[in-house]
């Protein structure tokens, strides 16, 4: 199995601040869609995307989702599909209506966190820690404060697996290091957008991150963009020498067709000029 763990170096949490190193994960089709109007998402992702997804859980130390993506899919959040720990597995409950019988609060020897606004209590199963953060002005959680709770909790490297408006506030508030998101060769013509930003009024604003893209041998392509550069709307200082993911490219242009479906024919810095 490759080693994923250069994807989460060199973020927040290894420069400028004491925030966990953050990776956003998204699968969609190629017109941007997430589910069909049914809410139908599996899966729109080939087994070697779902591979990749796996990976990036095993080298985190949580995975984070919303409310709706816990209410929609009723997700494990564990890893399954290769070789590795699990992560701890935490989930945004700002108003305490998360079910005490969600597949991902069940007991298997990972943590278990649910976040939740202060003065929000509910029951939750033995063992799940329940840790409060302040609300921003429209009552969702701040995103800047979810970090520093879960850099407190010990927890320094996190993937943000959804749903769209959770990675939509993660991004929008300028909180991810780096986007996974990998696009499949179908077309659903209808249903739920993968991501969903506040509106720009040029195109001078858009997000361009630098990025670097592949193809796994079923077809999928990942596009690993580089969220700290190429964004007009979070200036930042913070840059990622670092990353350029040479080790991590080379290593798996090694394998061109590698069984385990590590991706091939890599391209560099797609999109960063346009």
């Amino acid at each position: 199995m490759t080693d994923y763990d250069p994807f989460f170096r060199g973020g927040a949490g290894a420069s400028l601040t004491d925030l966990p190193v953050v990776i956003g994960q998204l699968g969609q089709s190629l017109d941007g869609r997430v589910a069909t109007p049914t809410g139908d998402s599996k899966y729109i992702g080939s087994a070697c995307a779902l591979d990749h997804l796996h990976r990036l859980r095993a080298a985190a130390d949580g995975v984070l989702v919303g409310m709706g993506t816990v209410e929609a899919d009723d997700p494990l959040l564990n890893v399954r599909r290769v070789p590795g720990p699990n992560p701890a597995r935490i989930v945004l409950d700002p108003s305490g209506r998360l079910d005490p019988k969600a597949r991902c609060l069940m007991e298997d020897g990972a943590r278990r966190i649910v976040l939740r606004r202060p003065g929000v209590t509910s029951p939750l199963p033995e063992g799940v820690e329940s840790l409060t953060v302040p609300a921003d002005r429209e009552g969702r959680l701040a995103v800047h404060a979810i970090l520093s709770v879960l850099a407190a909790a010990g927890l320094r490297r996190i993937l943000v697996e959804g749903g769209p408006a959770t990675l939509a506030a993660f991004i929008d508030a300028g909180a991810i290091d780096r986007m996974h998101i990998v696009v499949s060769p179908v077309i659903l013509g209808s249903g739920r957008t993968g991501l969903d930003l506040r509106p720009i009024m040029s195109l001078r604003e858009a997000l361009r991150p630098a990025s670097q893209v592949s193809v796994f041998p079923d077809g999928d392509v990942l596009f690993v963009c580089d969220m700290r550069t190429g964004d007009s709307r979070h200036e930042t200082e913070r840059t990622d020498p670092g990353l350029q993911l040479s080790g991590q490219t080379s290593a798996l242009a090694e394998r061109p067709v590698h069984p385990d479906g590590d991706p091939v024919r890599l391209h560099h810095d797609a999109g960063a000029g346009g």
